[in-house]
């Protein structure tokens, strides 16, 4: 079991970026202003044309040795992100892993909730999700909300998962549960990958809990969804299930 340095914050919130310019300084001020120093942020840009590393460099020196960022060399997924940023944390020393969108889609304040009920040990992956208590969604069009919840409806059919949002991208995570997964097996790239990394939590007998929170669609900024990641998101777990029957899941010992 891993066990934090006290005296440096414990948890790493990662967030891509590609064109974020118009949030990235203000998503990072805001968890940078949480109450207790618990969170440190690295940010993974996709090469941004628009200068969103620039940006984050500028913030760096704000708050040296609490910001940091991995660039890459282009637009290589939403899922690919993650698992460079999975990655760097378990270089180091952070006992809690969290994911978290630019947009201010996800209420950095969250943050605080998501953590506790890992450290509390209520979960070991705790999800963010918007509809565990109805329908927590603002402004966004009544089809892209419908879509969003039967296709979590979707995936809970065809997994078994008792996760009402499935495809939610505000998570946090133990370092256990990503320790315990090969990171490199994990294969979908845009938002099945949230799927996916659930799917495979689940597999592996870890606890997935939810906490409600209220989604806000983006004020700022583009939108990076397509039809290609709902086309991926639909066959993708019928490719997660049927592997899964196939493929026997190493479960982890109960703390």
């Amino acid at each position: 079991m891993h066990t934090a340095d006290k005296s440096v914050c414990d948890t790493l919130v990662i967030i891509p970026t590609y064109n974020e310019k118009e949030n990235i300084a203000a998503i990072i001020d805001a968890v940078m202003e949480l109450d207790g120093n618990l969170f440190d942020v690295l940010v993974v840009d996709d090469n941004s044309p628009d200068g969103t590393a620039d940006i984050v460099k500028e913030r760096m020196t704000v708050y040296p040795d609490r910001v940091h960022i991995l660039e890459r060399s282009g637009k290589l997924g939403l899922g690919t992100a993650y698992i460079a940023g999975f990655k760097w944390a378990l270089q180091r020393h952070y006992a809690y892993i969290c994911e978290m969108d630019a947009d201010f889609s996800h209420d950095p304040k969250d943050l605080l909730r998501l953590r506790q009920a890992v450290a509390e040990h209520i979960g070991d992956v705790a999800v963010g999700s918007r509809y565990v208590s109805g329908v927590n969604v603002v402004n966004w069009p009544i089809g892209r909300v419908l879509m969003s919840y039967f296709a979590s409806a979707y995936v809970r059919l065809i997994t078994g998962m008792k996760v009402h949002d499935t495809t939610a991208g505000f998570v946090c995570y133990s370092r256990d549960v990503l320790e315990n997964m090969d990171l490199d097996e994990i294969r979908f790239k845009g938002y099945a990958f949230q799927i996916e990394m659930k799917f495979t939590a689940y597999q592996k007998k870890y606890r997935v809990v939810e906490i409600p929170i209220v989604f806000v669609n983006r004020r700022l900024g583009t939108s990076k969804m397509s039809s290609g990641i709902f086309e991926e998101a639909f066959f993708g777990v019928i490719r997660l299930r049927w592997n899964s029957l196939f493929k026997k899941q190493k479960s982890v010992p109960k703390q």
